[in-house]
């Protein structure tokens, strides 16, 4: 066997990233054999990495690959935002998104061409390896490839968002500049569809139909001569109590204030009320403009290009109009928004649990 030195601990801790005594213990298992100990290495990080697959990792970083035909977005999750901060940890995101770029996959919002991607340039070997040295759980959960004559990106927040935007028409350096505008207003705002021409016609069916009920679960905000015929109804159909019949002959002359005085009886009276004349409703020309106007704000807020542009000087210039004053020609062809964890269950931290686990361990050794 040969002689595990402190040199060869130190040259397969530098070739790997590997702790100290785990490049120990791989030299002892291997005799001494530098090129069998980094395979140990990977082995035992693959099985270290299995332990860890039922953890939540719902922290990490999102960055961004391009050539200038084409960029990339891709997260990677650790367990904690601790370990987002590792130089490490940032570095093999980056080069996650490198791979993606250089290998022509497309991915997806939803985790597609994952196990495509692991498989290119021996990618799931250096996340065996990293999950080893950091020593938590890390996922590559997602990526998504955009091709575009014009594109711009814009990483918010460290790497919690990133953003990458599309368009067509125009590519002069005041488009490019508008674009990066463009690409911060998608990290600030959220938007879901570029137009509202792209929301599917069953998601605006759904929009409708929530706006709907919302509406008519919230008496206080129905147009005035709905809520006084409600109300009549509940008065003279004993729908409501004594106490807020005499509350409502008190306060009626002031009904912009009578429901924070009623029970809550009362006011979930006259909701089932309003839900109960439901199509009724729906032919009046009073509630159907209350849900357009609603259905119409909402549609803004989740439409990029009616939203209100974050640097209008005016405070109610649209995206679009902003975008036909740089170029009439300039068009945004798609967006990607990743922010990190979105959509996934966190771990809830309990600090001061984890600090007394720790004790009560030291204390049984």
């Amino acid at each position: 066997m040969a002689a595990i030195t402190a040199a060869s601990v130190k040259e397969l801790r530098e070739m790997t990233g590997a702790g100290m005594m785990d490049c120990k213990k791989a030299l002892n298992e291997t005799d001494g054999d530098m090129e069998k100990a980094v395979e140990f290495l990977k082995k035992s990080g693959a099985a270290k990495m299995e332990k860890k697959a039922s953890r939540i990792a719902a922290e990490g970083l999102c960055r961004i690959a391009c050539d200038g035909k084409a960029a990339v977005v891709a997260e990677v999750n650790s367990e904690t935002d601790f370990v987002a901060k590792n130089e490490l940890f940032q570095e093999f995101v980056q080069k996650v998104a490198d791979t993606a770029l250089s290998s022509g996959l497309k991915g997806g919002k939803n985790g597609e061409d994952i196990e495509a991607l692991l498989g290119t340039d021996g990618l799931k070997d250096v996340l065996i390896e990293k999950t080893s040295t950091i020593g938590e759980k890390l996922s590559v959960r997602r990526f998504e490839r955009v091709e575009s004559g014009c594109t711009a990106t814009y990483i918010h927040g460290g790497g919690k968002i990133g953003v990458i935007v599309a368009a067509s028409g125009a590519d002069g350096d005041a488009e490019k500049n508008a674009l990066k505008d463009i690409a911060m207003q998608v990290a600030a705002m959220s938007p879901q569809y570029v137009s509202r021409n792209d929301i599917p016609s069953d998601e605006m069916d759904k929009i409708r139909e929530i706006t709907i009920d919302s509406a008519l679960n919230d008496p206080p905000t129905l147009p005035k001569p709905i809520l006084q015929k409600l109300i009549d109804e509940a008065v003279t159909g004993k729908k409501w109590s004594d106490e807020d019949i005499a509350i409502y002959e008190e306060k009626k002359s002031n009904m912009n204030f009578l429901f924070n005085f009623l029970s809550d009886e009362a006011k979930n009276a006259v909701a089932a009320l309003a839900l109960g004349h439901k199509d009724e409703y729906m032919s009046d020309k009073i509630f159907s403009g209350l849900v357009e106007g609603r259905v119409s704000k909402h549609v803004k807020d989740i439409s990029l290009m009616d939203q209100v542009y974050v640097k209008a000087e005016d405070g109610k210039q649209s995206v679009g109009k902003y975008l036909e004053s740089v170029n009439k020609e300039l068009k945004i062809d798609r967006f990607v928004r990743f922010e990190v964890g979105e959509g996934m269950e966190k771990k809830e931290e309990d600090y001061a649990a984890e600090v007394q686990k720790q004790i009560d361990a030291a204390k049984n050794a």
